[in-house]
């Protein structure tokens, strides 16, 4: 399938590099002086989602981000178990080989698991965070309300083959579903579509779906290190996802200390491209107070 002139443009300014073994798509744009941001991105698609945000965080902070490994235009191997941890070790190479040791870090859904792995490293004095902000994703296992082909996916016989038999319709419609009133235009769903069935991506899809039983199996690690750490955190979150919009949001007050949340009424599960310039004004608004109190 075609990919959009957007989409080409970032993949050329982007470049691979061999991380832990790995090919892994790496997009770096760092000027002395600006702090360095490390962006995660969620499941299914690629760090792509953050193009709507990229040219103003830029402006102000060095940005690295990757296609995790089984995403985008990274390697998709088949022997990997796709696990968590190892998502987190290649973000850690990515900030080691470009020499950045005190990093932020903006992740949305799986990125936000990602996140939650750095933030218990972090804990344990094997990473230094400045801080953290999460978009909408599965925090808390108990409020991911997992969608009905999500459920299908992760069953380890049914998924394989539904994901090989899945088509551009299919997925389409299961991101529209999680979508808020500020739809997606066709291309840029069709540039998600390219990027997760890129190099045998259907394959990895239905792999990397367990990162729904990992988010169960780890809780305790996990949700820990957002009680636990003191790392400055935030939660921006588009209220009408299904998934994880406002109903976890509110788990989110009950759980974390002290917490800081944005809530946006009319957005759904992806921020950063339903409502690009909300999320960059309260992504700003965070950082900008940080740097006061420092």
């Amino acid at each position: 399938m075609d990919s959009s002139t957007e989409l080409n443009a970032w993949v050329a300014t982007g470049e691979w590099r061999v991380l832990r073994g790995r090919r892994m798509f790496v997009r770096v744009e760092a000027s002395n002086g600006r702090p360095p941001l490390l962006l995660i991105h969620g499941y299914p698609t690629a760090s792509y989602d953050w193009h709507a945000v990229w040219s103003a965080l830029a402006a102000r902070y060095s940005l690295y981000t990757l296609d995790l490994l089984g995403f985008g235009n990274s390697e998709k191997p088949r022997d990997s178990r796709y696990q968590i941890a190892e998502q987190a070790a290649l973000c850690v190479a990515l900030l080691n080989h470009f020499g950045v040791h005190d990093v932020h870090v903006l992740a949305h859904d799986y990125g936000d698991t990602v996140a939650q792995e750095l933030l218990a490293r972090e804990i344990e004095d094997r990473v230094s965070l400045l801080s953290v902000v999460f978009l909408n994703g599965g925090l808390f296992p108990e409020t991911h309300r997992a969608r009905r082909a999500q459920k299908m996916l992760a069953n380890p016989l049914l998924g394989p083959l539904m994901a090989r038999a899945m088509r551009y319709d299919q997925f389409a419609s299961a991101l529209l579903s999680v979508w808020g009133p500020a739809r997606p235009s066709e291309a840029e769903l069709r540039d998600m579509w390219a990027l997760a069935e890129r190099n045998d991506g259907r394959r990895a899809i239905a792999r990397l779906i367990n990162y729904m039983a990992q988010r169960r199996r780890h809780r305790g690690r996990w949700v820990g290190a957002l009680v636990e750490t003191r790392v400055p955190l935030k939660l921006i979150c588009g209220a009408l996802d299904p998934i994880s919009g406002a109903h976890m949001a509110d788990r989110y007050r009950e759980i974390v200390p002290r917490p800081n949340i944005t809530l946006l009424a009319d957005v759904g599960h992806y921020p950063q491209v339903e409502a690009p310039q909300r999320v960059l004004d309260a992504y700003l608004a965070f950082r900008t107070k940080l740097e006061s109190r420092a």
